[in-house]
């Protein structure tokens, strides 16, 4: 149950990368797509990216957990993933970008995955 309590975080982070593309929206009247408004546009990839990259992680975290990996590793890398989507999320959402917050959250994003894939893989071979 140790990846159910990074879930929380985790929605807090979609939730408020959503209420910014439904604000920018609502601020320049397009019911869909950008419209060539690059603020929207910043905010709905800061958006997509999340939904694109967090759910595939959050499997993998699953799984590694399942398969019996350490509880330390699984906080760490809950954590990680916390801090790198917030870094990313706020990279995008600054004007002008820092693009160190997206290098962060894009190296700390492949991190939990790669890292998350192998405690699965290992946990699927020693538990079968």
């Amino acid at each position: 149950m140790i990846i159910a309590f990074w879930t929380l975080p985790l929605t807090l982070i979609f939730l408020w990368l959503s209420f910014r593309v439904i604000r920018h929206r609502r601020s320049a009247l397009i019911p869909l797509g950008a419209g060539g408004d690059a603020r929207l546009e910043r905010a709905i990839r800061a958006h997509a990216n999340f939904a694109e990259y967090v759910p595939f992680a959050v499997l993998l975290l699953v799984l590694a957990e399942w398969g019996g990996a350490w509880p330390w590793l699984l906080h760490a890398l809950g954590a990680l993933l916390v801090a790198a989507r917030l870094s990313h999320g706020m990279g995008i959402a600054q004007e002008p970008e820092d693009y160190r917050f997206r290098v962060f959250g894009m190296t700390g994003t492949f991190s939990v995955l790669g890292i998350a894939a192998l405690a699965a893989f290992w946990g699927a071979l020693m538990r079968g």
